[in-house]
């Protein structure tokens, strides 16, 4: 059985004290009150070794929100799968809209990180999803098709097994709109179906696939109630955790 997951990414926010506090006030709620999901909280690179050492990692799971694309060495600045995984994460974002989008990360970068994450032992959360333009040229299903055949589909069944996809309509990031849940349904329902073309139903069955794009409390339960919609992945309402619980407690 695939799980259901909300995924929290907390981008370029919190100061290491203020992230500290929101991971243990959510640690200490979740914890009380077990959810119904499994949960994780991807943070910048600076939080993870200080929340990993009191994170419940049975009850949420810590990640990062990128990587590297080489091992080791002279790239100043850089943080490494292995150096994340050191900290005790065990979950990292992959491929990010505003990855690709800011800092130019190509199919050929994104296939580099996701094969340097999975040989360290990291659970790869996989971003895909089309611009305005390309949903309005009605592009979508050619867009995430290629996403993933840029950067995952290289994969063997077994390595791929590690790979949580998140759908995320770049034109519903941060921006209020949100794919209504029959849209949402629609395409993880294809990017299911492609995964199938691929590695078999088996397989396709048992892949989780989030939804990114300005979810929230009020949205979670009719997106989370759609067959191929198996959580979500979470931007702003990740950072505060009344609003992060009301997502959780959409399951």
């Amino acid at each position: 059985m695939r799980k259901n997951i909300v995924a929290g990414n907390w981008k370029m926010n919190m100061t290491l004290q203020e992230g500290i506090a929101l991971a243990k006030e959510l640690n200490e709620t979740l914890t009380a009150e077990k959810p119904n999901c499994d949960v994780v909280i991807c943070t910048p690179f600076i939080h993870l070794a200080s929340i990993a050492q009191f994170l419940n990692q049975d009850i949420i799971g810590l990640g990062a929100e990128n990587c590297a694309d080489k091992e080791k060495g002279a790239y100043t600045g850089e943080v490494s799968a292995a150096m994340v995984k050191s900290t005790g994460a065990q979950y990292v974002i992959l491929g990010h809209s505003e990855r690709r989008g800011y800092y130019n990360e190509t199919p050929e970068i994104l296939k580099e990180k996701v094969l340097l994450a999975l040989a360290n032992g990291l659970k790869v959360i996989f971003c895909i999803g089309e611009s305005l333009e390309e949903r309005e040229a009605d592009k979508q299903n050619e867009i995430v098709k290629a996403e993933l055949e840029g950067s995952v589909f290289n994969l063997s069944a077994e390595e791929f097994k590690n790979i949580i996809i998140a759908y995320e309509p770049i034109w519903a990031i941060g921006t209020g709109k949100t794919a209504s849940a029959e849209q949402a349904e629609e395409i993880h329902a294809y990017i299911r179906s492609v995964i199938a073309e691929k590695y078999g139903e088996q397989i396709a069955n048992d892949t989780t696939i989030l939804y990114g794009g300005s979810c929230k409390a009020s949205n979670a339960k009719e997106l989370f109630s759609k067959p191929d919609i198996d959580g979500g992945l979470i931007g702003g309402a990740s950072l505060k955790a009344a609003d992060f619980k009301g997502i959780i407690d959409a399951f």
